[in-house]
């Protein structure tokens, strides 16, 4: 088959060099978009007259047979015409013959394949943001219900004070609310048209790149021709959002794994999102949790894959681009597969309330309480902090936590500790109190949940 560029050419390909140089492996995800920019493209070029209105209606025609055949899962892509752009000019050529030729007429591959990937990726992202809501919304739903379930804190994974469950979930609400405003901020980056930047250094045909812009639904085009088709900081801004994203989906899963272990006991992931062993009949494995976890690296690789392709690579086009691609795909289907399954397995998740709480009753993550209410009557909180230390020393040489000592035993220690200390040191009071802003206190959560409601709605 002979190459749509190969005029300069006279010595045949290789099979082997064309399945190495061939991207249609992967680029055909881009198909959908690749004929929607070439509709806008002979819309334009016939508007300007640069090619008739009659070729322009029977390219439009055959673009939309190939879009209709493309549907239909009729199309048949081949290694031999490389890329999505030689393939879908290859299937207009067999639906109208020579006329397909001219849909080329002032533009490139460079700014071609520039367009489809800023139509594909404002598609992904616009489908981002939708199940980052969502999955923001389970997050608030199932801490609304939650409030006033206890659960320890921890730093150092080590119990650290005894906070709301909903508390908990509320934190990582704050932190896919970051990330979907990072996505949001990225589309005014994304929503720009290179078409019309041809190779790199414009065109002499008289094109109308606000015309063909305006067809596609961007809000503007690139000022700088060589800039249009050059510029992949808005992948790179992509894969570093999906990054950012995907490290908190991670914190959350370690959490998720680690409270349905037989050590925790917290929750229950439901069959859906768990799998079995083909050895060990009694497993059940948060085996979602766990791929997730696992697949952030290669979302991660994505990002870092791409850095390195563009780093010290001169203007404008070079093969090295056709890397840009393959990662940016696979973390787009990585993101949004994963986001469905995070807010499913939240929102069916079973929560062990009696289990969670009982967890921090035989532990010393009240110590804190004891050390705040000896500051609150006047000592010196780094004294206070020397006193309890000392006393926690004291009950784990005993096998015994600070809710077991006599009220005699404290008044040796300090006059100050009088009996209501018994109900300070109650995890349900210790997380009752804390209420300052942001804090774990009952009144403070429902607060934070109310907003976050309130903040939802405002969205949808």
């Amino acid at each position: 088959m002979k190459k749509l560029w190969g005029g300069r050419f006279e010595g045949k390909s290789e099979s082997w060099i064309d399945e190495f140089g061939a991207s249609i492996s992967f680029d055909q995800a881009l198909a959908v978009q690749d004929i929607q920019g070439s509709l806008a493209h002979v819309k334009m070029l016939g508007h300007t007259g640069i090619i008739n209105e009659e070729e322009a209606e029977t390219i439009k025609n055959g673009l939309l047979a190939v879009q209709k055949k493309l549907a239909d899962n009729e199309l048949v892509f081949s290694v031999k015409n490389e890329d999505i752009h030689l393939n879908i000019e290859t299937f207009l050529h067999q639906e109208i013959g020579a006329v397909a030729g001219k849909l080329h007429t002032g533009r490139s591959r460079n700014d071609q394949v520039a367009t489809d990937m800023h139509l594909y990726l404002k598609t992904i992202v616009q489908q981002t943001i939708e199940k980052i809501h969502t999955f923001r919304h389970v997050l608030v739903e199932k801490a609304g219900n939650h409030i006033e379930t206890i659960m320890p804190g921890y730093t150092h994974l080590q119990h650290a004070q005894p906070i709301s469950f909903a508390h908990h979930l509320m934190a990582y609400y704050g932190m896919l609310t970051r990330d979907q405003e990072r996505f949001s901020e990225s589309l005014k980056r994304i929503d720009i048209s290179p078409l019309g930047c041809a190779a790199l250094a414009g065109t002499t045909f008289p094109i109308d790149r606000e015309y063909s812009a305006k067809e596609l639904g961007f809000s503007a085009i690139y000022d700088n021709s060589l800039d249009g088709v050059s510029d992949r900081d808005f992948i790179l801004e992509f894969l570093s959002n999906s990054s950012i994203m995907m490290m908190h989906l991670t914190r959350f899963c370690e959490e998720l794994i680690l409270w349905c272990s037989h050590e925790f006991q917290f929750i229950e992931l439901t069959d859906t999102f768990s799998t079995g062993s083909s050895i060990m009949p009694q497993k059940k494995n948060p085996d979602m949790a766990e791929l997730i976890r696992g697949k952030s690296g290669r979302v991660f690789g994505n990002l870092f894959g791409l850095l390195t392709v563009l780093k010290g690579l001169p203007l404008a086009y070079n093969k090295d681009l056709q890397e840009d691609k393959e990662g940016m795909i696979d973390t787009a289907h990585t993101i949004l597969t994963s986001l469905d399954i995070m807010a499913g397995m939240i929102d069916t998740m079973k929560i062990n309330e009696e289990t969670m709480e009982s967890s921090t009753e035989k532990d010393f993550s009240n110590a804190t309480e004891l050390a705040d209410y000896l500051a609150a009557k006047g000592m010196p909180f780094r004294e206070a902090h020397e006193v309890v230390g000392k006393l926690v020393l004291a009950c784990t040489k005993k096998g015994i936590y600070l809710q077991d000592i006599a009220l005699k035993d404290y008044q040796d220690v300090t006059p100050l500790i009088e009996k209501d200390i018994y109900e300070a040191l109650k995890s349900r009071t210790a997380v009752k109190r804390r209420n300052s802003h942001g804090g774990t206190g009952f009144e403070q959560v429902k607060a934070t949940v109310e907003k976050a409601t309130a903040q939802l709605e405002k969205e949808e």
